[in-house]
């Protein structure tokens, strides 16, 4: 086999034993899950911002900038749910390039797995007790979750594992909200058929076990926009891309009928400015149809800082080494327009 095995990493409950939850962390983690599951189930009508970082790359830029959206999640807390996004895993479309603090907890260092290990699960203990907002992260590897899963306040399947059946098992054995994007080709067939998988209970071998799960009946679909075989993004954020995938939600009849839009990636063409306007068009099609306000319960939002994106190694505090984010002036100034608006 043409493959180096370095070392044998700590499972995760010896992680959890070294690092392990203090003060009221599980409390919080626990009071946010439950505010979610409200969201989703339709007893409450807050609407959801999964919002923060392309990628989670260093925790004091990270840090800064989720104390600075504590204090705006309080401004609008009447109307808006905010979950910090805080990848620490980030997929590679040719498998090359920075892939999240998990595998380089220093961006410009090799990489080294268990550092990184350590390295997310006390970024995701720190977010929560300095803010009370139990994060977002998306689940790249279905065996790592379980070294951030009492952490998790919600957590997304890719586009590009969304296909994987793993991927789907495991979401259904999760205790939070679970978003399954729709893949790079756009199949909205394809996404709610890990929906579908997800809402039900399986046997499956998970990390060496024999594992049973009771299934998610809080997976639900995230549209991210899709590419064609000429490489074009093609949006899916439009009134009609709504109403067809609350047809096909009917047609199935899946538990807690759900639609996350993000705002950036294909449905942006990574044009980061454009998430202001495709934020406000979804909110527009929410308020003309009554079936897309029960939807269509929240947005995804990349943010950060400083606007725009730098390569790994730039000293532009607060900037992305990823994808292109808001600013956080930007930012700010649509979250509050979102309150108004709703």
């Amino acid at each position: 086999m043409n493959m180096l095995f370095e070392r044998k990493l700590a499972i995760p409950m010896e992680v959890k034993e070294m690092y392990p939850l203090t003060g009221n962390i599980s409390e919080i983690v626990e009071k946010r899950i439950a505010e979610l599951k409200m969201i989703f189930d339709g007893r409450s009508d807050k609407f959801l911002l999964v919002i923060g970082p392309c990628s989670a790359d260093r925790e004091d830029s990270v840090m800064e900038y989720v104390t600075r959206l504590k204090k705006l999640a309080d401004k609008v807390e009447d109307k808006i749910f905010v979950v910090p996004r805080i990848y620490t895993n980030k997929p590679r479309t040719t498998g090359d390039g920075y892939k999240g603090m998990l595998h380089q907890p220093k961006p410009d260092e090799k990489p080294d797995m268990f550092k990184g290990i350590i390295a997310i699960r006390k970024l995701h203990m720190r977010v929560v007790q300095e803010t009370g907002m139990a994060a977002a992260d998306e689940m790249l590897y279905p065996e790592n979750h379980k070294y951030l899963d009492d952490l998790m306040g919600y957590v997304a399947v890719g586009a590009r594992s969304v296909e994987d059946q793993q991927h789907r098992l495991t979401a259904s054995g999760i205790e939070v909200p679970v978003g399954m994007k729709n893949p790079t080709s756009g199949d909205f067939q394809v996404m709610l058929n890990a929906v579908q998988a997800a809402q039900h209970p399986h046997t499956f071998i998970y990390r060496g076990w024999e594992a049973h799960s009771e299934g998610n009946p809080y997976a639900h679909a995230i549209l991210r926009g899709s590419t064609n075989k000429h490489g074009q993004s093609l949006p899916n954020y439009h009134y009609e891309d709504l109403m067809l995938v609350n047809d096909f939600y009917q047609e199935r009849g899946l538990q807690n009928p759900a639609v996350v839009v993000d705002v950036n990636h294909a449905n942006s063409g990574k044009k980061y400015l454009e998430q202001i306007r495709i934020a406000k068009e979804v909110l527009n099609s929410r308020r003309y149809n009554e079936s897309l306000k029960k939807l269509v319960k929240g947005l995804m939002i990349e943010s950060y800082l400083v606007d725009g994106n730098q390569k790994v190694g730039g000293d532009v505090f607060g900037q992305s080494i990823t994808d292109p984010c808001l600013g956080w002036e930007k930012t700010e100034r649509l979250v509050m327009d979102i309150a108004e608006a709703l």
